[in-house]
């Protein structure tokens, strides 16, 4: 079944537009936001559907469709990023120090326009799509574990996604089989020592020189102990060490994160940090203490899943809507749905004319045509997925037969 949404988008589009504008200005950080979830709850309770609020209360799940046969699920993040935001936009951030700063924003309008159209379709649907608006994606311990513990993926056959890419052009959307993302990890080191005078650095262990040689030295050596195609990095975000120039500080801190293409050095990772940073610092007699908070392994999609939202795209967009997405050193909980059931992440094209702003940048912004067309990919993608594992039901692991 091909979706005709030109009707619904052409009237529903600039609603769209305004409802991820006031997302854009009242940002919630993960596991805060209420508001969010609950004005997302409203506009799935308007069309006449049932979201089931999580038991932390942000996130919820929605079903589409009530017939028997497969479950397919789709996905959208929540929660913003602890940025401020730069833009003088009229959708500027309400909340200092805080703004969907990734993209999430879009994610959530995507989905809820795509449940939208999927809901004035729900009584052909072959089987049900759920919609999953998952807390947390931005911290540790993330929520998707929250999503699954829940029981969200239940009887789900696949999960599909889409997130933003600001160097993809509207209208395109990113596609890989495997790898898509690295593997990340959070680390924090934490020295302490007894502080002194700056003018006898030999009388007193020197913090912010020790914990500046960990910072320095730390990238360079991982490159030497582990294949370089793996690409296993550390870098630090944020450093304290004192607050007086002529004093020797009694504590530094610093905090970063870990990065890796392949799972086997994911895996190793823990332990190779560990003994860099000790061989670092046993010098200098110093305590140290070393937390390190796994995130989660590399997006892997699976190909089948891939082939199918290649096919919706195709379908939705037309000829030439594809493009190859290389494998990114950025980090995405949705990997922990991967470990349970197969799916996909794909790339939507948000590029904004003449911007160069990242993912993560204070000035990050996208064009926002890229609604619609997230849309038509989300909910062809969910109907060709129900088409696609119906052939398996009610065991979507089975070989398909001809």
């Amino acid at each position: 079944m091909i979706l005709d949404l030109g009707d619904l988008l052409a009237a529903n589009t600039d609603k769209l537009v305004q409802l991820r504008r006031h997302l854009h200005a009242h940002p919630e950080l993960g596991r805060a936001e209420r508001e969010t979830t609950a004005l997302v709850a409203r506009y799935l309770e308007g069309a006449g559907l049932r979201p089931r609020l999580l038991p932390s209360t942000t996130g919820l799940v929605c079903d589409v469709g009530t017939g028997d046969g497969p479950v397919v699920a789709l996905r959208a993040d929540l929660d913003a990023l602890a940025v401020q935001d730069g833009k003088d936009v009229p959708y500027h951030s309400t909340v200092p120090g805080v703004s969907h700063a990734c993209g999430h924003d879009v994610h959530t309008t995507v989905l809820l326009g795509a449940g939208l159209a999927l809901a004035g379709h729900a009584a052909e649907l072959p089987g049900r799509v759920r919609l999953i608006f998952q807390p947390a994606e931005e911290v540790l311990p993330s929520g998707s574990k929250d999503i699954i513990a829940a029981g969200a993926l239940d009887g789900v056959s696949a999960i599909f996604a889409l997130h933003c890419d600001p160097k993809v052009e509207v209208g395109k959307v990113g596609v890989r089989a495997g790898p898509i993302t690295a593997a990340y990890d959070e680390i924090e080191l934490q020295l302490f020592g007894s502080g002194g005078h700056s003018s006898r650095p030999h009388m007193a262990p020197d913090l912010v020189y020790i914990i500046a040689k960990v910072i320095t030295d730390l990238p360079g050596a991982l490159s030497r102990l582990v294949n370089p195609a793996s690409v296993l990095t550390a870098t630090f975000g944020a450093v304290q060490a004192g607050t007086a120039s002529n004093a020797i500080p009694s504590s530094a801190r610093a905090s970063g994160t870990v990065r890796v293409l392949d799972q086997r050095a994911w895996d190793a990772a823990p332990k190779i940090i560990e003994r860099l940073v000790e061989a670092t610092v046993a010098p200098y007699g110093i305590t140290w203490d070393l937390t390190y908070e796994r995130g989660a392994p590399p997006v892997d999609n699976d190909e089948v899943a891939t082939g199918v939202l290649a096919g919706a795209a195709r379908r939705a967009l037309g000829d030439g809507s594809l493009v190859t997405a290389p494998q990114s050193l950025g980090g995405e909980d949705f990997a922990w749905y991967l470990q349970e059931v197969p799916g996909v992440m794909a790339r939507l094209g948000v590029r904004l004319p003449g911007s160069t702003f990242d993912l993560h940048s204070a000035m990050f912004d996208v064009d926002e045509r890229a609604i619609p067309v997230g849309v038509r990919v989300l909910a062809q993608t969910a109907v060709d997925a129900l088409e696609h594992y119906a052939a398996q039901y009610p065991d979507p692991r089975a070989p398909r037969t001809a």
